[in-house]
């Protein structure tokens, strides 16, 4: 029998039997989460079902982040909908502006190795960072298990990603997915597991292996892990890999993806002088305490570009409340900053920060679609923390190494 990647072993381990890749297996979940997006409709869906109780309380969670606070009635109605539901069901609950759902299921500990999560998230694989096998589905699916604790999944084949060299200056966790998924393509993993390793994983923080694996969706992958040593888990040395990537780190520079598709990326050089109107620092992919005070070192004593709105999205009041206490937050303030609730509405176009129309916005968001935030007459970058800080302060597309 040849080894195990990591999605066979979580898989097998939660199906009560050996699995490989292909085979359709019946797997008890350990987590679901459900925000205030797509979380009513598994609600509705799982009464629809005859649901009358939640298979175990304490396995749900419920986190508002997508439109919190409300910003008009018929939103506040719908949270009050899941509301009520968390409540009568006895599941855990996060209240709007407690942060974004991947930030919160981490901080809190709802996820750890060797777990299977469910999400009514797509980017819900940001699990993988601590070694959990996790993945956004649709409604239907999340209210099947809501109501028996168990679904179908088909074992994913396994991408190797083989991270050699250290970064460059100026160059970050979000340079270096960028760049895999502009080599692998947006279709490229579909329904895969992507494994990465590398001598920079076994030094990358939380915070970098949570930005790589929240954007392996992106290449259509169904999980994601960074494969440090101290992950949890680990695939066998002779695991089977469907193909193997390899990138020297050595030779990267910042990358920016151009609209309006993720694996649509470029050096900064190509781009660089492009005018913007508006910058975005935070969400699920790099609004951690790491990612502010990247920006925050460069902006530090310094002014936004006038004619530049730059909003700062933090990624939890943890990370919110440690950035005051350490001094990012003011810099970034004196800077021209403006401070957003912890959460993700203006990434996805809900709550606020919607550019106008011919807008062109550099984001350190996930996903750069026509009308992603909002407005689809307008044009959205992804680039790092440190190239949007760069970009804020010079009214252009930057390259940060410019400004060392």
């Amino acid at each position: 029998m040849p080894g195990k990647t990591i999605a066979e072993k979580i898989l097998g381990a939660h199906a009560g039997r050996e699995v490989t890749a292909g085979e359709i297996v019946l797997c008890g979940v350990d987590r679901i989460m459900m925000h205030d997006a797509n979380g009513p409709l598994a609600i509705r869906a799982f009464q629809n079902m005859g649901g009358e109780h939640v298979f175990d309380p304490d396995k749900v969670v419920i986190i508002f982040d997508h439109c919190a606070p409300a910003p008009n009635e018929k939103l506040s109605n719908v949270q009050n909908f899941s509301r009520q539901f968390a409540a009568a069901q006895h599941t855990h609950f996060h209240e709007g502006g407690h942060g974004v759902c991947h930030q919160l299921m981490v901080e809190h500990g709802y996820v750890s190795a060797g777990d299977l999560v469910i999400g009514t998230d797509s980017h819900t694989c940001t699990y993988g960072a601590v070694g959990a096998l996790s993945t956004g589905l649709g409604a239907t699916d999340v209210a099947a298990a809501l109501l028996t604790g168990k679904l179908w999944f088909r074992v994913p084949q396994t991408i190797r990603v083989n991270l050699r060299g250290a970064l460059p200056a100026m160059c970050s966790a979000k340079d270096v997915i960028l760049a895999v998924i502009g080599m692998i393509r947006a279709d490229g993993a579909n329904y895969r597991s992507i494994e990465f390793y590398g001598e920079w994983l076994e030094h990358s923080t939380l915070a970098d292996r949570m930005t790589v694996a929240n954007m392996v969706v992106e290449m259509g992958a169904k999980c994601g892990f960074p494969c440090a040593g101290d992950l949890g888990i680990a695939a066998d040395p002779d695991a089977s890999y469907a193909k193997t990537v390899e990138i020297d780190l050595s030779q990267l520079s910042p990358v920016v993806a151009k609209p309006h598709l993720v694996d649509n990326t470029c050096p900064v050089d190509a781009v660089v002088g492009i005018p913007i109107q508006q910058a975005v620092i935070g969400s699920c992919t790099n609004g951690r305490l790491q990612d502010l005070s990247a920006a925050a070192a460069i902006l530090r004593g310094k002014r936004v570009k006038d004619g530049v709105r730059l909003l700062i999205l933090p990624a939890s009041e943890s990370v919110l409340n440690e950035a005051a206490k350490n001094g990012v937050l003011s810099a970034l303030i004196e800077a021209g900053a403006i401070i957003c609730t912890p959460g993700c509405g203006i990434c996805v176009g809900t709550l606020g920060g919607v550019p106008a129309d011919g807008d062109t916005v550099i984001s350190t968001t996930n996903r750069n679609f026509l009308g992603r935030m909002g407005n689809n007459r307008a044009s959205i970058y992804l680039a790092s923390p440190e190239t949007v800080a760069a970009s804020a302060l010079c009214g252009c597309i930057t390259d940060p190494r410019d400004l060392l």
